[in-house]
């Protein structure tokens, strides 16, 4: 064969392998409301960038008719690339071959790529578009999956893992994206479970479609199993884009920091009298993140899930930050099951990225009742206090309002080796609130008032007694658990300030195998 000829033969098998499953499979992905593998890669990474493994990798499957119908990339494409000129390997899965089944080769591409992210640490994001396992490939297929697995467990908190699940995501495969960083679903095209409605309903007797038993609305706002739902394809691929920005390449690489030219000291006035003077009074914390934080610009994470608690990131002085916030206008910014599980693993993430925390407390407590009980509400709230007392991050925590008992404690304490804590001047640091303390400290004076108007005139008297010795921030000052008293204006300039400070920060916690977190 001559020169020419060759080079016509690898163009030729290059545009075979581009087309997957064949056009009229594209057609119907696209039909479908669907990008292609290869289009995905190619809106996900900067123009130009993308290097591809494996593109004529095909199954070595001969059962049930399959050494007939091999396709070139066998399903998935993979490769490496740029976001923003910072590399990142990938890998997305082909729907138009084989429904994106995973076979034996097909495990081996992705497993390749991840190996790779590991060596040259950096980012590793997983295009989730598959029906599964592929049966004819039995266990082959299943051993697969585990050894992606593997990789996921070995690669957790060494570089930044994504996941995006832009079609089905179903049984074994759903395990891969549980196990990365962070997980993306779009409105109407994705879902995952590990058993599929059919099944459900012979088990069970449960009728449930696939949108309700694993949509995205069901992920966001139930389980919690995704942190983030975009639209469509191209809103949940710049979202990708927007979340790499804010992470460091790997585990031993200090935190991202970009060019800011929004002034440091930048002054907010309506700070000043934003706390509502009613203390039961709820408030929006985001417009105070907003205020605060570099161009007003926050990604908040898993936002319609327990929303009684915000997380997210964001910069000050364009180095990126991982916030944590109660947020009273949910359930009154209470802790509960759900939010210390939420907030719990995005402070794990951070500390695992090097990225530092500022918390801001409103929190009245830990959510009372058998649910919670019953729920493990001791367990799950511990998890909070963990991560916070673990993490060796720059810690620096605001008090907004209201801090109380082992809420308190839970929410970046001092006491938790937090690094500057401040709080407003609107801050009420005790066991309780005035209302129960006096009902405690004062139960049997109450009861042995028999006039209504002079019991209620001593309760009124006392919770003032108490809120002004107990309820706020100077009494906690007074003992160093609060480094200072800020006029809430200038939270920004001494936030920023505060980081600048804690830069070099240097803790290492007593050396272990791994910590036992209670799970």
């Amino acid at each position: 064969m001559a020169f020419e000829d060759k080079i016509k033969e690898l163009m030729e098998k290059r545009e075979q392998a581009r087309l997957g499953g064949g056009q009229k499979r594209i057609d119907a992905q696209h039909k479908r409301g669907k990008l292609t593998a290869r289009e995905r890669i190619d809106l996900l990474l900067d123009e130009g960038s993308f290097e591809e493994f494996d593109m004529f990798v095909t199954h070595r499957c001969t059962d049930f008719g399959l050494a007939d119908k091999k396709y070139y990339s066998d399903g998935v494409v993979t490769g490496y690339g740029t976001i923003d000129g910072r590399l990142v390997y990938v890998f997305s899965q082909d729907f138009t071959v084989f429904g994106g089944s995973l076979s034996e080769s097909y495990s081996e591409k992705i497993c390749k790529v991840m190996d790779k992210a590991m060596k040259m640490g950096t980012p590793l994001i997983g295009i989730n578009d598959s029906g599964g396992a592929r049966i004819q490939e039995g266990v082959n297929s299943l051993a697969g999956y585990t050894e992606i697995f593997q990789r996921n467990i070995l690669a957790s908190g060494v570089i930044p893992q994504i996941s995006a699940i832009f079609g089905p995501c179903a049984g074994g495969a759903v395990y891969s994206p549980a196990l990365t960083d962070f997980t993306i679903m779009t409105k109407e095209n994705s879902y995952m479970f590990v058993t599929g409605p059919k099944v459900v309903k012979t088990v069970t007797g449960e009728v449930v479609n696939e949108q309700e038993l694993g949509g995205a609305k069901s992920h966001s706002t139930k389980s919690g199993v995704t942190h983030f739902v975009a639209d469509n394809e191209e809103e949940g691929i710049m979202l990708i884009r927007k979340m790499i920005s804010f992470l460091p390449q790997n585990n031993l690489e200090e935190t991202p920091h970009i060019s800011c030219d929004d002034p440091i000291d930048r002054p907010d006035n309506n700070l000043n009298t934003y706390i509502p003077d009613n203390p039961n009074k709820p408030y929006n914390v985001k417009e105070i993140i907003h205020s605060i934080v570099d161009y007003s610009e926050f990604l908040e994470v898993h936002q319609n899930y327990a929303p009684n608690i915000v997380v997210g990131f964001a910069r000050f002085n364009g180095t990126s930050v991982g916030i944590v916030a109660n947020q009273p206008n949910y359930l009154a910014g209470v802790l509960d099951i759900n939010a210390s599980r939420k907030a719990a693993r995005f402070v794990r993430f951070c500390d695992a990225f090097n990225i530092p925390l500022v918390t801001l407390v409103d929190v009245p407590g830990f959510l009372p009742g058998t649910t919670q009980e019953y729920g493990g509400i001791i367990i799950h709230g511990a998890k909070l206090l963990y991560a916070f007392g673990e993490a060796t991050v720059p810690k620096i925590t605001i008090v907004l309002r209201k801090a109380y008992g082992g809420a308190y404690c839970v929410m970046s304490s001092k006491h938790l080796r937090g690094d500057i804590n401040y709080a407003w001047p609107t801050s009420e640091i005790a066991v309780m609130g005035p209302k129960g303390a006096i009902e405690v400290l004062h139960n049997k004076e109450i009861k042995n008032i028999e006039s209504d108007e002079e019991k209620e005139k001593f309760i009124v008297e006392r919770e003032k007694e108490y809120v002004e010795k107990f309820a706020t921030p100077y009494n906690a000052a007074k003992y160093g658990y609060i480094d200072d008293v800020i006029e809430p204006r200038h939270t920004r300039f001494r936030v920023i300030r505060a980081l600048q400070s804690l830069a070099t920060k240097k803790v290492l916690n007593p050396p272990k195998k791994h910590s036992n977190i209670p799970l």
